[in-house]
């Protein structure tokens, strides 16, 4: 039986039965490999907000006014009272075409969603080796992908 504990060994199998660790050199590469797709899978994050806010596939926006925020003496209390002006459709925006090229934004961001889904998966099953190794290479390498992401969140 696994134990379910975690341990320093340099000996562990990672995902599949061909991925399997015997010694530091091997144990060192596969925390590097391991810190690279945590640093992939921060980086895709930004990446699908970043595509998610350049595309036309953007949150809609509300078809109801928001309650004005001044009164003028022509008009009446209950014309301006929250309750009856938020309820006061505003022109609805153009309608976007359902264009190929939206289909296909749509689909690019289906499929970064599935390999994100995907590789935290998989990044979850190295933590769960409970090797302190690959636990340390998932950690530094979700620090480092968040510290190069980050900024480039802040130019969306």
């Amino acid at each position: 039986m696994m134990s379910m504990t975690f341990g320093v060994s340099s000996s562990v199998t990672l995902l599949f039965d061909f991925w399997d660790v015997h010694g530091p050199a091997g144990m060192v590469l596969s925390v590097f490999v391991v810190l690279l797709l945590t640093v992939f899978y921060e980086v895709l994050k930004v990446w699908r907000v970043w595509l998610s806010t350049h595309s036309k596939l953007a949150e809609p926006q509300s078809l109801y006014a928001a309650p004005p925020s001044y009164r003028t003496d022509s008009s009446s209390a209950l014309d301006s009272s929250p309750s009856e002006s938020s309820l006061t459709p505003m022109d609805s925006p153009p309608r976007i075409p359902s264009t190929r090229k939206s289909w296909l934004l749509h689909g690019i961001q289906t499929v970064l969603h599935m390999l994100q889904v995907s590789l935290g998966y998989m990044l979850m099953l190295c933590v769960m080796s409970y090797n302190t190794w690959i636990f340390l290479g998932v950690i530094v390498g979700s620090v480092l992908g968040y510290f190069i992401s980050f900024p480039l969140l802040g130019q969306i």
